[in-house]
């Protein structure tokens, strides 16, 4: 049996233009649990190693992303502080179509419809490869994280909440 063809998004043609090597990794969507840990599961992947983007909104800086692992929290005063705004939250659901052209569980830090500043968790810097949404539902991107940090520009900065 023929394996299925994965269709390539517009995040993996922009890392296919930069000569920049990743791996897109399909897994099985529940549209009951879009989390994190549920595509670590499926990708059979240790979920630190697979990060979430969030889009936030600063009182001075306007949008700007953070990429966080998959089982924590973005720090809101740490985001804000990196960022260089007072304060800053993360946007209403609705809001992330238009501002991105990404939906809910398919938000990719690559190839959103402007760039906005991008802050990736250090946590990242300690392993060899990390997972980032593809920029649809069901596919993954295996890619070096100073390979993603160079093709967005991001800054990586400690953005996780501590554990109480």
């Amino acid at each position: 049996m023929a394996a299925k063809k994965i269709e390539k998004t517009n995040a993996a043609r922009l890392l296919d233009r930069a000569k920049i090597p990743y791996t897109l990794i399909p897994y099985e969507v529940d549209e009951e649990d879009l989390s994190c840990t549920h595509v670590a599961a499926q990708l059979g992947e240790a979920i630190e190693c697979v990060f979430k983007t969030l889009v936030l909104k600063g009182d001075r800086s306007g949008y700007f992303v953070c990429v966080v692992p998959g089982d924590h929290e973005v720090d809101l005063k740490a985001a804000a502080r990196v960022s260089g705004n007072k304060k800053a939250d993360l946007i209403p659901m609705k809001k992330l179509l238009p501002v991105t052209g990404y939906i809910r569980g398919g938000c990719s830090p690559i190839g959103m419809k402007r760039a906005f500043p991008t802050y990736i968790h250090s946590s990242c810097l300690g392993l060899s490869e990390i997972y980032v949404s593809a920029g649809v539902r069901g596919l993954q991107i295996r890619i070096a994280p100073d390979a993603l940090i160079a093709f967005t520009r991001a800054e990586t900065a400690d953005l996780i909440r501590k554990e109480e």
